[in-house]
């Protein structure tokens, strides 16, 4: 497949591509990121111009005219080069379907999840705010939000943002994954002494201090230096995420 001598650059992700298959992937991978920075005429020029795909840009052209849903803007990229499978192809409209049904503030935490995964964390968080605005679909599910909200301020070494947010997450769930990631948190915002005393505050039981205690060792043993110690906070943080959404299923 043809490759472009001037790249189409993603303004969600901050990347650019190159070719179809790039932005078939793009579009498969980041389905809650597909707005009207890539469903615009740019995006149309840039396909007839730079990959010689002019009978695609007409199709598109239509769907852009008639603001159609997604699945109109997706299926003829995706077929330009069948580049999902027949099974892959139902696998995407379930997506799809189930993209259609959900509440705006799950829309919005999703494509703050996916702004993430993207290293995208200003953004993200800016998406993660305005879906506390709106009302909550179930108990519990700002837990959620909350929680990925300070893991996007702890990737950006903003401790005290990302505390707060652990401890709202905690307050909303009460669970002991959302504790045990407020604390380490807490201990690497606050220092020792007042970790030690927010054990004694939330009375702590023994085999939940030595969990997070081998957590903060662990992380003390690997480096002495500071920047180590904030980018292993991080995995800490990030292992953590997966294990709350296992028990939460947020």
């Amino acid at each position: 497949m043809k490759k472009a001598q001037k790249p189409y650059f993603i303004e969600n992700i901050s990347t650019n591509i190159y070719s179809i298959e790039e932005l078939c992937f793009y579009l498969c991978h980041n389905l809650y990121l597909v707005d009207e920075s890539i469903r615009n005429e740019e995006l149309l020029r840039w396909l007839e111009e730079e990959l010689g795909l002019g009978k695609l840009a007409v199709k598109l052209q239509s769907h852009l005219r008639r603001n159609e849903a997604l699945e109109e803007f997706l299926y003829p990229i995706l077929k330009e080069i069948n580049y999902l499978s027949y099974e892959e192809m139902r696998s995407l409209n379930g997506q799809l379907d189930k993209m259609e049904e959900e509440p705006l503030v799950i829309h919005r935490k999703k494509r703050g999840d996916c702004l993430v995964e993207n290293g995208m964390y200003v953004n993200a968080i800016q998406t993660y705010r305005e879906a506390l605005k709106a009302e909550e679909p179930r108990p519990g599910f700002y837990a959620g939000i909350y929680h990925n909200l300070g893991c996007a301020y702890s990737y950006l070494f903003q401790k005290e943002e990302a505390l707060e947010c652990f401890e709202k997450a905690y307050g909303i769930s009460h669970t002991l994954s959302a504790l045990r990631t407020f604390l380490i948190a807490f201990y690497h915002c606050k220092g020792k002494e007042a970790y030690e005393s927010k054990l004694k505050e939330l009375e702590v039981d023994i085999t939940t201090r030595q969990k997070i205690q081998e957590e903060i060792d662990r992380i003390k043993e690997q480096s002495a230096k500071i920047e180590v110690e904030e980018k292993e906070i991080d995995s800490v943080l990030e292992r953590l995420t997966v294990e709350y959404h296992r028990s939460t299923s947020a």
